[in-house]
């Protein structure tokens, strides 16, 4: 059974299109229009294994809020879509990922119920000329919302002793994290046998 899906997402501010494979190879198209925000995108398809295409036209002349939440937004649509029943997966994800000094921990459950906990430490404002730092959180959130699933992120280590936060490491190690731990989560599980992985036989 295909666990593929395509979502598109039209307002008045952005124009979005979102392809996803859950079982691809982690080929990745992505294309917003903030370049940190691309680069981490293409995290979720590499470490996921994700085939993922994102195609996103935004008011970036405002800033890049709306583009960043709708692509987001669009996104969480797509995994719920490609999930379909949930039969057969693995359900809960964990990964708890170093990147140098940084360290995160993300965990998932593919529950139905929207459910955001983010815990980062105060960083710099801007990663690159246009993300700002701030929609880390809106992206979990987001993303949490759209795709109905219980999302854990915390970041348990951020800094080199007497130094700051690499806003960049933070960010990035967040995202890698989370894509791996998806990973686990939508990945068949063979002694389920096509049983969704509920006492309530839906997720």
């Amino acid at each position: 059974m295909s666990r593929t899906a395509r979502v598109e997402r039209i307002t008045k501010e952005t124009e979005v299109l979102v392809e996803i494979d859950l079982d691809g190879t982690g080929q990745a198209e992505i294309s917003t229009g903030v370049g940190f925000y691309d680069h981490m995108l293409n995290q979720i398809a590499r470490h996921g294994g994700f085939d993922l295409t994102v195609r996103t036209v935004g008011d970036l002349e405002i800033d890049a809020h709306h583009t960043m939440e709708d692509t987001a937004l669009a996104l969480g649509a797509a995994f719920d879509q490609a999930l379909g029943d949930k039969a057969g997966i693995r359900r809960y994800g964990s990964a708890t990922v170093p990147m140098d000094e940084v360290l995160v921990r993300a965990a998932v459950d593919l529950s139905g119920r929207p459910y955001v906990v983010h815990d980062e430490p105060v960083l710099a404002p801007y990663i690159g000329p246009v993300y700002p730092t701030s929609m880390t959180r809106h992206i979990w959130e987001s993303f949490g919302q759209s795709a109905r699933i219980t999302l854990h992120v915390d970041v348990l280590r951020a800094a080199r002793p007497g130094g700051h936060p690499d806003a960049h490491h933070v960010v990035e190690a967040q995202f890698k994290a989370v894509s791996r731990a998806l990973r686990e989560a939508t990945a068949i599980d063979p002694r389920n046998a096509g049983i969704v992985p509920s006492t309530k036989g839906a997720l």
